[in-house]
């Protein structure tokens, strides 16, 4: 069993399929972080603060993940705080596309001492993403099949809906 791994990402907001895939790496590892990161290429509708509470009324079913925020060089972050694995998800060929060349360039700064673990997006939740999400909320569309319940409830508070 893998002792240490961060699942990591901007969770803007978390998603039903990020649970899902987060409740599968929990099975892998004795510990798994969920790291809420910065995205300098995305605009956030939700603060660092309101991200990280959502992400634990989504995740607390769970007894071995926890959460931590960061920001900066993801490897660095990796490796200063001894995660032996990183996990990724994967939705479909556009994701394999985009993250294949970041887990090769992450293999050069991890030089042997963690890994990049990707894990397949359940089929049926493979079309849902945190901008799908966003987009369809701001429009007043019914998300709650997407989001975990508590999100949703705390998506309408901090949207004052």
């Amino acid at each position: 069993m893998m002792h240490k791994g961060l699942v990591s990402g901007s969770f803007d907001p978390i998603t039903v399929g990020h649970v899902e895939m987060i409740e599968r790496a929990a099975k892998l590892c004795d510990r798994l972080d969920v790291g809420v990161f910065v995205n300098a290429d995305k605009s956030s509708m939700f603060t660092m603060e309101q991200r990280v509470e959502m992400i634990k009324a989504a995740v607390s079913h769970i007894p071995n993940v926890g959460i931590v925020q960061c920001d900066g060089h993801l490897p660095r972050f990796v490796l200063e705080n001894g995660y032996d694995v990183m996990f990724r998800g994967l939705r479909n060929a556009s994701d394999f596309g985009y993250e294949i060349g970041l887990a090769q360039i992450y293999a050069k700064f991890y030089n042997g001492k963690a890994e990049t673990v990707y894990l397949m997006t359940d089929p049926n939740l493979s079309y849902i993403s945190s901008s799908v999400v966003r987009v369809n909320f701001e429009l007043g569309a019914d998300i709650r099949d997407w989001v975990p319940a508590p999100v949703y409830e705390l998506m309408k508070k901090y949207r004052n809906i």
